[in-house]
């Protein structure tokens, strides 16, 4: 029930005196009182009504508004039959709150109100009750008869007029009405559900309401969402729990479209594997067709995998789905070797796209979600069908690559394994960690007791080929005080900054940190 409701609730109706512009507020109960402070029995949502017997003067008007308001009720109706009007103090105070205030007509009794508010609520709900059960059965019919996620939400927004969307934590719109409302950004409805502290969660601008799929302790990152038009904080107890039976519908679907258990998953695994595993030509190409990719396209392998193993990363299935679900272009290949996805990505032929870009791009929305260790991701040079072992191996060393760095979701090219940064990635922790430690603990020491910035100053060094003048200027030091800090770099580490040997090894030790 909503307040414009009390326009005609009663013969004669009740008359809006200030605040007409929110009529649209939501009725809950109706309570009279006669208390100049009935906070501590208000729970939010009540209309009000009151006979003024508290009020002594202006002041009263303010303290007994400025309760109600914070108790969050939806409106007051006053009269005061002595009287015979509604004091001016009394307007301005609801004016001032926001609060809107109903003139109860003199020949209305408050019981008169109270009677008919409460048989409006208990019809509307008892209506809503048998709409509510009425929709439970025909969505879940809908489900089963395999209609689809879109034929669901029609139904939902025919029979409430309230539209709903499915999307992905990449943002990607599974299903829903088409296309979105200019106000609705998925990108930014997705970065909501990844950090809303509490799910179900509210939007005020625009007004929606966000919906887990599934309540567990699983990633959110894995998860998809619904988004359904107002906020549910205002729903009747029986339109929440239709919104928990379409989630559970959506979780439904979803299940249905992991296809680990059928046959195209079973075949997109064994292909995985016979890549890996460096089966022929001959024995892959008729697998890669049975999966519905052509032989003739060329291809990307990616390669992905949690960094963590907390309730914040994606387990190992989950990441096969989030894969498959979220990399650009066609739907791809993935399969699993132990905890790490690889994904099989048909791309056109000298088209020049940036793919690693574009998957940063994409799994990167997912960044606020991954509370835990985060992605690690590499991806291969655009190969032809017959090379993919060598682009599944090219994507798995730049996805160890990417696990040694520390950025939420870290993408790392073919075009970064060319460089001795592969390999840095391919020793054993230990060797790096003493090899470091030997070069830049006694300048790290050092400068710790004398905040000398020996490191940043070897760092600037190098970056400018030895040059004694830019290095100053980058510091905005002297050059002799650039001079001194090098002859005191070299003194605590026997190296010599004017070899070539030495100056290679400080600088693998600095990109090792």
């Amino acid at each position: 029930m909503r307040l414009r409701s009390l326009l005609t609730v009663s013969e004669p109706p009740l008359e809006i005196i200030t605040g007409r512009e929110r009529l649209d507020r939501p009725i809950r109960w109706v309570v009279t009182t006669d208390m100049i402070d009935p906070s501590r029995y208000l729970s939010g949502d009540e209309l009000v009504l009151t006979g003024l017997v508290w009020r002594t003067g202006p002041d009263d008007s303010e303290a007994f508004v400025r309760s109600l308001a914070g108790a969050r009720v939806s409106a007051l109706a006053a009269w005061d039959a002595e009287a015979g009007t509604v004091p001016a103090d009394l307007v301005d105070s609801c004016r001032r709150h926001g609060l809107p205030l109903f003139r109860v007509p003199e020949d209305v009794a408050f019981a008169t109100v109270t009677e008919a508010v409460v048989r409006h609520l208990s019809s509307a709900r008892a209506a809503d009750l048998t709409a509510v059960l009425d929709r439970h059965r025909r969505l879940v019919a809908g489900a089963r008869e395999g209609e689809g996620l879109d034929s669901v939400l029609d139904l939902v927004g025919r029979d409430l007029g309230m539209r709903c969307w499915v999307l992905t934590p990449a943002g990607r719109v599974v299903a829903g009405p088409r296309p979105l409302p200019a106000e609705l950004d998925p990108a930014g409805l997705a970065r909501v559900f990844l950090t809303a502290p509490r799910l179900p969660h509210r939007l005020r601008s625009p007004e929606v309401s966000i919906f887990p799929v599934t309540e567990g302790t699983g990633s959110r990152v894995a998860d998809w969402f619904v988004v359904c038009e107002g906020d549910w904080q205002d729903w009747p107890e029986e339109r929440r729990g239709l919104a928990g039976e379409l989630a559970a519908i959506v979780a439904l679907e979803r299940a249905r479209s992991d296809d680990r258990l059928s046959v195209a998953g079973r075949l997109a695994q064994e292909l995985v594997g016979l890549v890996v595993a460096g089966a022929p030509a001959e024995e892959i190409l008729p697998r890669l067709e049975l999966t519905g990719l052509p032989v003739m396209a060329s291809f990307v392998a990616v390669a992905a995998c949690a960094r963590g193993t907390g309730r914040g990363d994606p387990r190992p299935g989950e990441l096969r789905t989030l894969l498959g679900e979220a990399l650009p272009g066609p739907r791809p290949v993935v399969g699993l070797l132990d905890d790490e996805a690889i994904a099989l990505v048909p791309v056109p032929p000298e088209s020049g796209r940036d793919v690693a870009g574009e998957v940063g791009r994409v799994l990167g929305r997912l960044a606020p979600g991954l509370t835990g260790g985060g992605l690690a991701v590499g991806v291969s040079d655009v190969v032809a069908a017959g090379e993919l072992r060598g682009a599944v191996e090219e994507a798995r060393y730049a996805r160890r690559l990417a696990a040694g760095r520390t950025d939420p979701v870290c993408v790392v090219g073919h075009n970064e394994l060319a460089t001795h940064v592969l390999l840095l990635a391919s020793v054993p922790d230990d060797v790096r960690h003493m090899f470091r430690m030997r070069l830049l603990d006694p300048l790290r020491t050092y400068d710790d007791v004398h905040n000398a910035d020996l490191i940043l100053t070897l760092e600037t060094f190098l970056q400018n080929s030895g040059s004694w003048t830019r290095c100053a200027q980058q510091l905005h030091l002297h050059v002799n005080s650039v001079r001194y800090r090098i002859q005191r770099i070299q003194e605590l580490t026997a190296r010599d900054l004017s070899r070539l040997e030495d100056r290679v090894d400080f600088f693998l030790a600095l990109r090792l940190r």
